[in-house]
């Protein structure tokens, strides 16, 4: 019987298959850890529109997905994630990946930070991925040919919401805008939005966080709201905070939108369609939290990057680039369309999810906004209105 068991088994091992050897394909991942999008009062309080936690479990979980498609390309993913303090370190740790054999670099860091790196990286082999980042800056003046953006930049967000207000009649706009840099560039993402679509502005506000009697007039919201009559609130709060407390709270039973109400996102863990919902559980079961656009934009850099090496059958800087600015590439980002990147700025075009806090109202572009070439392209910048250098 052994002798039997014996012949059987080396019959097997010489009748199958050769496997091929893997080759391993390295990802880098790199992080500020000061960063301060993730503070912890910010990641505890659940904001709307923004992060909350580290994307780098969405990138895990696409590696993990993408196994056996690599497996049969004779490839081996592997992520190599670096942490750093500054953006000193960040420059030597990307150098030091570059180094270890990583061609494809996510990024998660603001926007001045991935500019910095971007500009460093000039003329080296290795393109990096924007994975956080949605400043209009990095798709207009500041682009770069080395630089792909998976986030929805905060032209693509307002554009999806002025749609989505102008589909129901709500085009007199009130607008409540903060004191920081960021609140200031929401609004003008804002501003060109309702210009491109038509909205009016009847009257900009500027509030201010705090409970001091003094300052009333501005962090009263009754009273920032009475005047001039609107149909809709817009918020313009990066930090989120005092835009959480607006609704229910206004002069007028009018609607809020912006940064609180209804808010535009790059991705929605309430999505029901195109296996989206296995996706966000998946998610969830892995970071005991819901999937937010920051988790997805991992996620769908290291979809793409496997994509791309499936579909080319080489793992080669330059052909896979080629291969994801192409007019081929056709991705799926479980949102029901099928996704590609804009030649006039590296933008990845796709759909913009309008929420509620447990909800998705309705999904830009909405019926009625075309575009002679891709109905994606009504929402960012169009390759008409690119600043690109």
């Amino acid at each position: 019987m052994r002798a039997i068991f014996t012949f059987i088994l080396l019959a097997c091992i010489l009748l199958s298959p050769v496997q091929a050897v893997e080759k391993t394909f390295v990802i880098g991942y790199l992080e500020l850890e000061s960063d301060p999008r993730y503070k912890e009062r910010y990641s505890e309080a659940r904001y709307r529109g923004q992060p909350w936690g580290r994307p780098f479990d969405g990138a895990k979980i696409a590696l993990k997905e993408v196994r056996f498609a690599a497996a049969s390309a004779g490839v081996k993913f592997e992520l190599k994630r670096k942490i750093v303090k500054d953006d000193a370190e960040l420059i030597a740790a990307l150098d030091t990946l570059i180094s270890d054999g990583a061609e494809h670099v996510l990024v998660d860091a603001p926007a001045a930070s991935i500019n910095a790196l971007a500009k460093h990286a000039a003329g080296k082999a290795v393109l990096l991925f924007n994975v956080s980042a949605v400043d209009n800056s990095l798709r207009q003046k500041q682009c770069r040919k080395n630089l792909l953006h998976i986030i929805p930049s905060r032209a693509m967000l307002m554009d999806a919401l002025a749609q989505y207000l102008v589909s129901s009649k709500w085009r007199k706009v009130l607008v409540l805008q903060g004191p920081r840099p960021g609140d200031a560039d929401i609004y003008q993402a804002f501003k060109r939005s309702a210009k491109r679509f038509g909205l009016k502005i009847v009257d900009t506000k500027p509030f201010k966080l705090g409970r001091d009697p003094r300052q009333r007039s501005r962090n009263n919201v009754a009273l920032l709201t009475s005047g001039k009559d609107y149909d809709v609130v817009f918020v313009a709060d990066s930090d989120g905070e005092f835009a959480r407390a607006v609704p229910y709270q206004i002069q007028r039973p009018r609607p809020v939108v912006g940064s609180a109400g209804l808010v535009a996102e790059g991705w929605h863990w309430a999505w029901d369609r195109h296996g989206a919902p296995q996706l966000s559980r998946r998610f969830l079961r892995k970071s005991k939290r819901w999937m937010t656009a920051y988790d997805w934009s991992a996620w769908m850099a290291v979809k793409a990057l496997a994509e791309a090496v499936q579909r080319t059958g080489s793992t080669e800087l330059n052909v896979l680039k080629q291969y994801l600015l192409s007019e081929k590439i056709v991705l799926d980002g479980f949102k029901g369309y099928p996704l590609s990147f804009r030649s006039w700025n590296n933008q990845l075009r796709q759909p913009v999810f309008l929420t509620t806090g447990n909800w998705v109202v309705a999904r830009a572009p909405l019926e009625g906004f075309l575009h002679d070439k891709n109905n994606l392209d009504t929402l960012g910048f169009d390759a008409r209105e690119i600043k690109c250098q």
